[in-house]
């Protein structure tokens, strides 16, 4: 049979279209990369060289999962470029960066090290990171790179503004210390694809001659770097399809333009359009919600998801006393689904925000029900793994000064800060690199006997450097962690040491496997994918776990099961996009619940809570406004164990005018008016009731997960007390003092 054979009509007519710009707005659930994997093999199958085909996708996973299904259906289809735009921006900067003045073997900085840079910055420049935040800076010099603004451009537009004049001058600054390392930060990365295609007409030929089919996924989500891309990747023979979704557009907070994909016509006159609304993926109850909740927004395509799945369960909405009757709801549903026969994997728990896991962890942990946490602190951002990365870094590239910067003492080996800024300054004053200086110890003023330590790194890093051109990735950490004792260094006996012992094998099991899966296993395309790589590239379906996340990081995965927690105002929608009042901003709240709704094959349940501790006190908030949005029969009030409260069809109380809620939330609902107006809520302040901790600010405490830390202060709250803890690898954590779990070390010794 023909592989065109197994599509729809609408998925049929998007795969067999040939010239010209094509547009496929393509619904949750409605088989995208079906569409996409089938246009590819019928290119070829047509006899379009593959040499000639560009497949660009958002994330490794889709393009790893893309890449496996066209190799599938046609042998030719590993000829075809299929990567993420970073990837494939990478790919070319490799071969062609040296035009813009940088070495091919530069580094890739990670935000960790773009803020250290900045620090870096902030220091010579002696400005204040109070006044002139690193994060800060480094988000609105991201967005200007997002925007392809330059620091000539950005410095014009800030003429006659002072502090907005030092941010210019520290973006100069910036930029000049990442080519002097030879580096580029994550947004440079395409920011110097566009500018080498702009500048260069022999180069930006060269590669649209090549690319001469175009196919970009998740269209709906590039900014105007990525849309400038496009553009000139496509111009050759304007043979662009793109794939999207402008309902699923939900990263304009990070520059995604949804306009992109709304005026693509306009952009490309003459483009055909076709539409992928038939949905695979969940049942009707679902896809009702979910267009309901949709349909409300003005700024869309006119389109409308349907399936011929089963009508199936409606949603369930359960009705929690706190945060942490939340979490027991969830662990109570999931625990009765795997009696049932479910798999733990088959359950997902969506929040807005990250911190709103640690009420849903503690009830998992309880209940012993295995789980994993996405978007949370990244595998290769652990403070061990990013010390042998330098390792890495500053071997392969020589002139990166960041790399050089965290390992020059580490492990301790005796050069403390003032001796690196004497190395800093000698650098400076003879306007050569920091790694050139550090050859160049015995010169370098007042370093005294520490010359000695700083040469012998300096000669190891270099040894280092021809061991490398002849071994494996592998073998060069072994021979790193050998020679400088760093397992020694960590294991120091606590739990937090042998996590981090476990994460060091970890890494050289990860390049253990890169060696064998890789065609190219050299040090510099190790580094390179280790910094493009996504924490949700690491998701595996087949995990027998739940999976935790954020909405935002759901985007693209499916699960039988999902409970999408804290669906209330100023959480969902979020406070700043109420009170913001721009209509553009309530639309992307409104177009991330779709996306939330329609990760749900099966069933999907909706949790609200009564109060829950937020901003250091206890809050009340009202249910999410986008409930009134969901058809009365298809959602219905749960117990505790999951179970519906009533026969009969759930109708929303004031202020969603109806009366299927359970009383104790519409005791606390706003009377019904005849067009809505949400405002905020002041939340109020429980009084407090519970007795002290056994621990006061300087004592240290034991958690079970993150280990012992040092208590910074102990503040009553409502009924509860805050209790801040610094922890030597997690950092300052806050905790409920009833709930945290915290034990005095102290106490605890003197029992045992």
């Amino acid at each position: 049979m023909n592989f065109l054979d197994e599509l729809n009509p609408t998925q049929h007519e998007a795969a067999v279209h040939m010239d010209g710009p094509l547009l496929i707005f393509a619904g949750a659930g409605s088989g995208k990369t079906r569409v996409l994997t089938y246009r590819v093999a019928h290119l070829i199958e047509c006899g379009v060289d593959p040499y000639h085909i560009i497949a660009i996708t958002f994330t490794n996973k889709a393009a790893r999962e893309m890449r496996e299904r066209i190799s599938e259906i046609t042998p030719l289809g590993e000829k075809v470029w299929v990567s993420t735009f970073h990837a494939a921006c990478t790919r070319i900067l490799r071969r062609e960066i040296e035009t813009l003045g940088f070495n091919s073997g530069f580094s890739i900085y990670d935000t960790q090290d773009s803020l250290r840079l900045l620090k870096e910055c902030l220091k010579e420049k002696n400005l204040s990171d109070t006044h002139y935040p690193p994060k800060y800076i480094a988000n609105l010099i991201s967005s200007q790179k997002n925007e392809l603004i330059s620091p000539e451009q950005y410095e014009k537009f800030t003429a006659g503004d002072f502090r907005a004049g030092n941010i210019a001058e520290l973006y100069f600054l910036y930029q000049k210390k990442l080519r002097e390392s030879n580096a580029l930060d994550f947004d440079d990365i395409i920011f110097k694809t566009v500018e080498l295609f702009s500048q260069n007409e022999e180069i930006r030929q060269k590669y649209q001659s090549r690319f001469r089919y175009v196919l970009v996924d998740e269209y709906q989500d590039t900014n105007h770097a990525q849309y400038e891309l496009v553009r000139l990747f496509s111009g050759y023979a304007q043979n662009l399809c793109v794939v999207g979704d402008d309902d699923q557009s939900i990263y304009g907070w990070r520059g995604a333009d949804i306009k992109n994909i709304l005026q693509f016509e306009k952009d490309y006159p003459g483009a055909k359009i076709v539409k992928l609304e038939q949905n695979y993926r969940s049942s009707k109850m679902i896809l009702d919600a979910a267009n309901s909740v949709i349909s409300v927004n003005e700024e869309r395509a006119d389109k409308q998801l349907w399936t011929e799945n089963n009508r199936g369960e409606p949603l369930r909405l359960y009705t929690a006393r706190d945060e942490r009757d939340e979490g027991a709801f969830v662990a109570r549903v999931i625990a009765d689904g795997v009696k049932k026969g479910s798999r733990y994997g088959d359950f997902a728990v969506l929040y807005r925000a990250n911190a709103q896991s640690r009420g849903v962890e503690d009830q998992l942990v309880t209940a012993g029900i295995p789980y994993r946490i996405f978007s949370g602190v990244r595998f290769y951002e652990h403070m061990e793994i990013k010390d042998i990365l330098a390792y890495l870094k500053a071997i392969n590239n020589p002139a990166d000064e960041i790399a050089h910067l965290r390992i020059i003492n580490v492990p301790r080996r005796g050069i403390g800060t003032a001796s690196v800024d004497k190395i800093k300054t000698f650098a400076a004053e003879n306007e050569i690199s920091f790694s050139a200086a550090i050859q160049r110890s015995y010169e370098i003023p007042g370093l005294g006997n520490k010359a000695t330590a700083v040469s012998k790194f300096a000669e190891y890093l270099e040894d280092c450097f021809y061991y490398a051109s002849d071994t494996s990735v592998l073998e060069l950490m072994k021979k790193i962690l050998h020679d400088t004792d760093y397992m020694k260094a960590i294991a120091d006996g606590t739990p937090e040491g042998d996590e981090r012992v476990e994460n060091i094998n970890e890494l050289l099991a990860k390049a253990k496997a890169f060696e064998n899966e890789s065609d190219d296993t050299s040090l510099a395309k190790f580094l390179e994918d280790v910094a493009l790589v996504a924490d949700i590239d690491n998701y595996n379906e087949h995990s027998d776990a739940a999976a935790l996340m954020t909405l935002h990081s759901a985007k693209g995965l499916e699960f039988d099961r999902v409970f999408l927690i804290g669906f209330e105002e100023e959480l969902f929608p979020t406070f700043r996009s109420i009170d913001s009042g721009k209509s553009e901003d309530m639309e992307e709240e409104r177009r991330l619940c779709y996306v939330g709704f329609t990760r749900a094959r099966k069933t999907l349940y909706l949790t609200h809570a009564l109060s829950r501790f937020r901003f250091d006190r206890i809050a009340r908030n009202r249910p999410s406004r986008f409930l009134a949005d969901i058809p009365s029969d298809c959602i219905a009030s749960v117990n505790m164990y999951g179970q519906e409260r009533t026969t009969r069809p759930f109708t929303p109380v004031a202020p969603f005018q109806n009366h299927g809620l359970p009383k104790e939330l519409a005791a606390i609902a706003k009377p019904a008016a005849e067009k809505l107006v949400f405002q905020k809520t002041p939340a109020r302040t429980i009084p407090t009731k519970a007795a002290p901790p056994d621990y006061v600010a300087g004592d240290n405490v034991r958690e079970a997960k993150l280990g012992v830390g040092k208590v910074i202060s102990v503040v009553p709250a409502g009924a509860d007390y805050i209790v801040t803890v610094q922890f030597p690898t997690a950092g300052r954590k806050i905790f409920f003092a009833e709930f945290g779990g915290l034990v005095n070390t102290r106490t605890s010794n003197e029992n045992s």
